[in-house]
């Protein structure tokens, strides 16, 4: 084997790792978020660049013979980014979702149900072909994720507040979190926040704790919003994988929502095939595609 580099780079952060020729982790190095449709096109490039440069900087004498950029944001770009580098050997590059679906299925045929600040399906077919589904963004959908939780909490709020729904946790949630008690300045405060998305999302761990304290409105909430993901990934393995699954077939949940008891709870009911939690960062994922990867 050879010494190898991956990336994890997205919305939040970019991590590195440099993986010697034994596998094994010689170097990691965290820098912030390169998406380029939140930082845009010239300060992606420069956060990537940089932080590449200060993982080698540490080894600079070793010889990488390949980089594979795991990114956020077009492949094209990305792809078109890692011809421009020197010094990093071959370059590939996939989606940030892969790197998820690599812990989900280790290599196998299957998928991951993923939730974050927002949410998307991948899947592996038994050819070893990778397919994305949703991950359309908070304007547009994003099942399951923080900013849908947070969006049918305030939903469910301000029905309160107009009096047309019982009193609930979420209710109380929401008037405390904006500092108003009615539907119009509840409405006004969201409307009027410029990182609207962030806000909303920013209610989603309160949400899940009260549907793990056992409110019912939180419990519904929780409910309606991953199953309307799992939806999704039903169809995708219905398409992908038509009559009987493969022997061989894994499904995993990932991100801090999907494995919350909570939300795992509902979806293990519901979910036609069995899953697995998937807790190791995806970091972790990139180690597994370098190791499967040639010299």
């Amino acid at each position: 084997m050879a010494w190898k580099i991956g990336v994890d780079g997205g919305g939040t952060k970019t991590e590195c790792i440099l993986v010697d020729p034994s596998g094994a982790v010689a170097a990691r190095h965290t820098g912030p978020g390169c998406s380029p449709s939140l930082v845009g096109a010239a300060r992606a490039r420069e956060i990537a660049a940089a932080a590449l440069g200060a993982l080698r900087s540490g080894h600079p004498e070793v010889e990488v013979s390949s980089t594979l950029l795991c990114m956020a944001g077009s492949r094209a770009f990305w792809r078109d980014f890692g011809a421009g580098l020197s010094g990093f050997g071959s370059t590939s590059t996939v989606d940030d979702s892969v790197p998820v679906l690599e812990l989900a299925t280790r290599g196998s045929p299957g998928l991951v149900l993923h939730a974050g600040t927002g949410s998307f399906v991948a899947a592996r077919t038994p050819d070893g072909e990778v397919h994305y589904a949703g991950g359309i963004g908070w304007r547009f959908g994003d099942e399951g994720s923080g900013y849908d939780l947070g969006r049918r909490a305030i939903a469910r709020a301000l029905l309160e507040l107009q009096g047309w729904s019982e009193a609930s946790g979420l209710g109380n949630l929401v008037r405390v979190r904006t500092g108003h008690d009615t539907a119009a300045a509840v409405a006004g405060f969201f409307y009027a926040d410029p990182a609207t998305n962030n806000g909303v999302a920013a209610l989603a761990p309160d949400v899940l704790r009260l549907a793990s304290e056992g409110d019912p409105a939180a419990a519904e909430a929780v409910s309606a919003s991953v199953l309307a993901l799992l939806a999704l990934a039903s169809r995708v393995a219905e398409r992908l994988f038509p009559g009987t699954l493969p022997a061989s077939f894994r499904a995993g949940v990932s991100g801090h929502i999907l494995n919350h008891p909570s939300a795992f709870a509902v979806l293990s009911a519901k979910a036609p095939f069995p899953l697995e939690r998937v807790t190791e960062p995806p970091i972790e994922g990139v180690r597994l595609l370098l190791a499967r990867t040639g010299p």
